[in-house]
């Protein structure tokens, strides 16, 4: 079997939808939280657990968080505490900081369905709501130094290199 089957027996009843409505392909993803005490941020629940599967979209029942999902979950989690901690170190005392992260996907790219459309999220967007004694210079220096030192923004962005192997998982 070659990618063109795999790709052209995934979700056949979705393709046809998308082929003839492409922009119901699109959708925004987002994810929320807020930053806590002592260095934490408290990520909007989603599901009860947190169990991966298919998007609504493309056939999942709703019940789990799809892939792009967990990614803007631990997007805004990671400048959450990010943002905890910068503005610790600045004396910033926060009152309260919320998190909103946004990514757009288009399942046509995921499907196989256009060499044109990329597959995951594309545009994403992270927006601070940030309540603090703090000026606005001081308020924009911290949300500079959460994009510098945010691990998983850092990690998207220059893209990290992965490699997929086959094999025993310890």
């Amino acid at each position: 079997m070659n990618d063109d089957e795999v790709t052209s027996s995934l979700n056949a009843a979705f393709k046809d939808r998308f082929q003839e409505h492409p922009e119901s392909a699109c959708i925004t993803l987002r994810a929320q939280g807020r930053v806590g005490h002592g260095g934490t941020c408290q990520v909007e629940p989603r599901k009860a657990g947190v169990k991966a599967g298919l998007h609504p979209a493309v056939g999942g029942d709703g019940l789990s968080a799809c892939a792009g999902d967990m990614l803007l979950d631990a997007l805004v989690a990671c400048a959450g505490v990010t943002l905890g901690q910068v503005a610790s170190a600045m004396d910033i005392q926060l009152r309260d900081a919320a998190i909103r992260a946004e990514g757009d996907l288009d399942f046509r790219g995921s499907l196989g369905m256009s060499e044109e459309v990329p597959v995951g999220l594309t545009d994403i967007r992270l927006h601070f709501n940030v309540d603090a004694e703090a000026n606005e210079q001081e308020l924009a220096m911290l949300i500079r130094l959460t994009e510098r030192y945010c691990v998983v923004s850092r990690t998207l962005n220059p893209p990290a290199s992965i490699t997929y192997s086959q094999g025993a998982v310890a």
